[in-house]
């Protein structure tokens, strides 16, 4: 199923306060929420409500580490299918959704049809599901795999600075 964009909502400045408080940190009680944001608790609860509702707010998550849970290996893999027609397309989407090593598929325009980021726990688990999953597929083409040596860097926090002006 295709991911739905949320439609463009005016963000004032006390919605904006609010986001970039619950990027730092979503665990914060609404009492204390509101009193960031310069709100009584009804009103920010409502705020929060309606950026739930607009789809600016799509969830609340722990952020886990992988290596200390024993996920080290990271891979990028990037697909070729034989067609890009839309039953092919459908078909790969819902063969990769359910495999949970799969943490995001994105289908991109240029010299591969998807990138997909998997974390696994060591090489073999990686080579069972190229081989049994991606390698399975009747549409696959062709499969690259480029195996991550160090994260550099990888943020979940969105830049605000300039949502106002590009939402309002």
């Amino acid at each position: 199923m295709p991911s739905r964009s949320p439609q463009p909502v005016n963000l004032d400045s006390v919605d904006l306060a609010i986001l970039a408080a619950l990027q730092d940190n979503a665990r914060l009680a609404v009492v204390d929420l509101a009193r960031l944001v310069n709100l009584s608790p009804t009103p920010c609860t409502l705020r929060l409500r309606r950026l739930e509702k607009d789809g600016i707010i799509s969830g609340y998550h722990a952020r886990l580490n992988p290596r200390a849970l024993g996920h080290a290996l990271m891979v990028f893999v990037t697909v070729s299918l034989k067609s890009t027609d839309e039953a092919t397309l459908k078909a790969f989407n819902s063969a990769v959704r359910p495999v949970k090593q799969i943490l995001e598929c994105h289908m991109v325009g240029g010299g591969f049809d998807y990138l997909l980021k998997i974390r696994v726990r060591d090489m073999g688990e990686y080579r069972a599901i190229l081989g049994g999953v991606l390698g399975a597929l009747p549409m696959v083409e062709s499969t690259h795999s480029y195996f991550v040596m160090e994260e550099v860097k990888e943020e979940p926090i969105l830049d605000l600075a300039h949502a106002k002006e590009s939402r309002a």
